[in-house]
């Protein structure tokens, strides 16, 4: 079969027509990382009738125990069909063993270090391939977390990224039982003796994770963890950062609280840096929690109207530019 792509090969997979969106599906194989078993899916949407006239390219990043349904129901609705019929070129990423990405041989050691150094980045290059431009990120949760090692660990740079919008991400909540080396141990050794951790089971999401994720977890919350891998210091790479980050947390949030994912995107130098609050003080009909700041009838209302807004332009809009922004 003939690869859909010069960089590595690529296979079109399927090719649908879904109401009034095209929907086109690819299968990557890389070839880039030590396990070279490992095959990424990406879902591109469209507006049908426009596809000689796409806009700029857009890639959502789901988080943990989650897939591209997170973004894109079978009905069509969610953020990514909502930003495909604004006139945004819109994928949407599965990561390793999520959705229609399928295992790999070392899929239990799976880790966001290897998200970050090699899965995105052989995304970004597809997609700028397809595109002919520096794409634009939208990361929730897991997903924002992955994006900014990324940029931390420079494994993503200018040309692959036209600005990065990270929704409840944060590095910095403190475990203190993981503080205490002999609970760490202990925990580390129990944990070793899974493969995977259950999104069902654990009430969390329809995809299981890696046993290797929470591992990684356990090491950047530990006593002397850092938010990094053996080679490189990611938190202090993203004062490097020369793009737009855009960082939103939800006063209902408890998993990641809003003063955490502040502090995420303080650390990019303060003229890329923008941080929105979604809380009833700040304006909004509800204070949002973690799924529902991009999962709801009022995120569709109030929050995706801002993140187009964000992609077009690069920063929040203001008190006019906002109501404009919510009528559209």
């Amino acid at each position: 079969m003939q690869s859909s792509s010069e960089l590595f090969p690529v296979a079109l997979i399927s090719a649908e027509l879904r109401g009034d969106l095209t929907e086109d599906v690819y299968r990557l194989k890389p070839g880039n990382s030590p396990d070279p078993s490992v095959e990424l899916v990406l879902t591109r949407l469209g507006r049908f009738g426009h596809e000689g006239a796409r806009g700029v390219p857009v890639i959502l990043v789901h988080g943990s125990f989650s897939n591209r349904r997170f973004w894109y129901s079978p009905k069509g609705l969610g953020l990514g069909p909502y930003l495909a019929r604004a006139g945004f070129d819109l994928w949407i990423a599965e990561m390793r063993g999520h959705g229609l990405s399928p295992r790999n041989q070392h899929y239990r050691r799976n880790r966001v270090a290897d998200y970050a150094r090699y899965d995105l980045p052989a995304i970004a290059a597809f997609v700028r391939e397809q595109a002919g431009q520096a794409p634009h990120w939208v990361g929730h949760s897991l997903g924002g977390t992955t994006l900014a090692a990324a940029l931390g660990g420079h494994y993503l740079g200018e040309e692959d990224v036209a600005s990065a919008a990270l929704f409840g991400s944060q590095v910095s909540r403190v475990y203190w039982p993981l503080k205490m080396p002999p609970v760490a141990w202990g925990g580390r050794l129990l944990l070793k003796r899974f493969g995977v951790l259950s999104g069902s089971w654990l009430k969390r999401g329809p995809e299981d994770e890696p046993i290797g994720l929470a591992l990684e977890s356990m090491r950047w919350h530990g006593l002397f963890g850092r938010f990094g891998d053996a080679e490189r210091d990611w938190w202090a790479g993203l004062a490097d950062v020369r793009v737009p980050v855009l960082a939103v947390a939800a006063a209902g949030d408890l998993q990641d609280p809003v003063w955490a994912c502040r502090k995420l995107v303080e650390q990019v130098p303060e003229d890329c840096r923008h941080f929105l609050r979604l809380a009833k003080d700040e304006g909004f009909s509800e204070d949002f929690g973690h799924i529902e700041m991009l999962v709801s009838k009022a995120a569709e209302r109030e929050v995706w109207p801002l993140v187009a807004h964000w992609l077009k332009h690069q920063a929040l809009p203001g008190a006019a530019q906002a109501a404009e922004a919510l009528a559209l």
